[in-house]
């Protein structure tokens, strides 16, 4: 068997310290865009962050050149965990420092928020932040949404985590024969050979989307900022959503349709599809969303006539069809986790009669997207193996001695996945629980705990101006409360199990 060559000495380097200076080059992005504006003040915040960044690269590059990466797999999740983390100590150093207005902490918090694609809006007011900015954080959310894109294929996959786990048969953290394998070998090459396919795809349909929405009339740098949001699932909106833009319905079509490719990875890649089960009309994540995306939009719709009887049943067409659409586009938003209102959201909410439509909202955002896209959340794969070990103990209480017939059309399941989804989903819950009452301790009220930490651990930062009763002021929350939910939002970005694989002693002996 031939040697395969060694890596390119830059794809020796640590992945965090590669993720550090892509981070650096793309501050030149901003700057530029900063200096045709004439915002000379955010083009230098911007660029000289940009310069010492690649300084700090290049010499902890130099200081590191001879030594090998030890930790393979496990290493790399560390470094996603430094990316979430860490990182953004540094990509709040120009936001700061431009914006002059506001703490390093409420800095800091945006970039996590926006690096996790939360998308949790902690500025409020659009107005107050210049243009160059709103292109930074959508940047930096389109980066994030990108790298759970790769991490998804090189990473979490051969380590059965982020939902593989219910698909493979190796144990969470380990992974299976072919984990080991890749563990064995060199999984900087996978990593290589994922993002040369994956990110020109990525790009691609950044830019499609944002050609669509300046083609329905909407300002090139709002249509980037809510392309990227799109994408990457962050919410992130440089004018304060979408009842602000000037795309209109023709805007929110065309977003909706984009939304779709959170919902399962087949719809643009079968790079971790199980073998033989690549066709999306049998996805079962794909299927179950677009059995919620259509069906709670026709129940609100019956409601109008089924338990709202003090509203006027003479309604016109054109106030029911606006209705039905603002609930379809919010429902689909907020299942994916990328959290946008649609305009028509309000009339939706009027013709059902809805008290509390926040509940819904938040129950979609937990629910979250597919497995291995950038969508938050518990995962739809993770529902579907609840949903089949649930209708398999129904079957067993008729008949006891029944042998299920339902294996054979859902081998992609390993045998225990619904145990190990619902370990997940009482960790999900355990985490929430313990946020929640952390939250509370430092202040927060019960209620809005409670949605502050569903919107961290479902990277649905948009929760927080909907679902409570009155939309939660994140600037006004305490510092000790700004880093609980930094944590919470990473912790809910990379998930439990993640975390928990990365306390194994192989990772830390040395």
């Amino acid at each position: 068997m031939a040697r395969q060559p060694p890596p390119p000495a830059l794809l020796r380097l640590p992945l965090f310290l590669l993720i550090w200076g892509a981070a650096s080059l793309l501050m030149w992005v901003p700057a530029t865009h900063a200096l045709i504006v004439d915002d000379h003040a955010t083009s230098r915040s911007f660029f000289y962050a940009g310069v010492v960044g690649m300084m700090m690269v290049t010499f902890i590059g130099l200081s590191m050149a001879n030594r090998r990466p030890r930790y393979g797999m496990l290493g790399q999740l560390l470094s996603l965990l430094a990316t979430f983390l860490v990182l953004p100590l540094f990509l709040a150093v120009p936001v700061q420092d431009a914006l002059k207005t506001t703490t390093y902490l409420n800095s800091y918090f945006d970039m996590v928020s926006a690096i996790t694609t939360t998308g949790a809006d902690i500025f409020g007011d659009p107005g107050r932040l210049p243009p160059s900015l709103h292109l930074w954080r959508g940047i930096v959310g389109w980066s994030g949404g990108l790298l759970m894109w790769i991490a998804a294929s090189a990473v979490l996959a051969p380590l059965s985590l982020g939902g593989f786990e219910v698909t493979a048969r190796g144990e969470p953290g380990r992974g299976g024969r072919a984990g080991s394998m890749m563990e064995r070998g060199d999984p900087r090459r996978r990593l290589m050979m994922v993002t040369r396919t994956l990110a020109p795809l990525y790009a691609g349909l950044t830019a499609a989307l944002w050609g669509l929405l300046m083609m329905s009339g909407e300002r090139s740098l709002t249509a980037l900022s809510h392309a990227m949001s799109v994408i990457a699932t962050s919410g992130i909106s440089a004018v304060g959503g979408l009842e602000n833009a000037q795309s209109g319905l023709a805007g929110e079509m065309i977003m909706f349709l984009f939304m779709f490719f959170a919902l399962s990875r087949l719809t643009f890649s079968k790079d971790t599809a199980v073998s033989g089960y690549g066709r999306l009309d049998k996805d079962p994540e794909f299927r179950i969303g677009l059995m919620l995306v259509f069906g709670l939009p026709v129940l609100l719709f019956l409601r109008h006539w089924m338990a709202a009887f003090e509203v006027n049943a003479s309604e016109d067409l054109e106030q029911g069809l606006r209705s039905f659409w603002g609930a379809m586009f919010t429902i689909m938003s907020f299942l994916s986790t990328t959290g946008f209102e649609s305009a028509d959201w309000g009339a939706a909410r009027a013709w059902s009669g809805l008290d509390t439509p926040g509940l819904i909202l938040m129950g979609l955002a937990v629910v979250g997207g597919g497995v291995a896209t950038t969508a938050g959340g518990v995962k739809l794969l993770r529902v579907y193996a609840l949903y089949l070990n649930g209708l398999r103990d129904m079957e067993r209480l008729v008949h006891p001695s029944s042998v299920s017939g339902e294996g054979g059309g859902n081998r992609r399941l390993q045998r225990d996945g619904a145990f190990v989804a619902w370990i997940f989903f009482m960790m999900f819950a355990l985490s929430l629980a313990l946020i929640s009452v952390v939250l509370a301790a430092l202040g927060t009220s019960f209620e809005n705990a409670l949605v502050l930490a569903i919107a961290a651990l479902s990277t649905t930062g948009p929760l927080v101006e909907v679902a409570a009763g009155a939309p939660i002021v994140l600037n006004q929350l305490l510092p000790g409360a700004k880093l609980v939910l930094c944590f919470a939002m990473v912790l809910g970005r990379l998930e439990t199990l993640a975390f928990i694989a990365l306390l194994t002693p192989n990772l830390w002996r040395n």
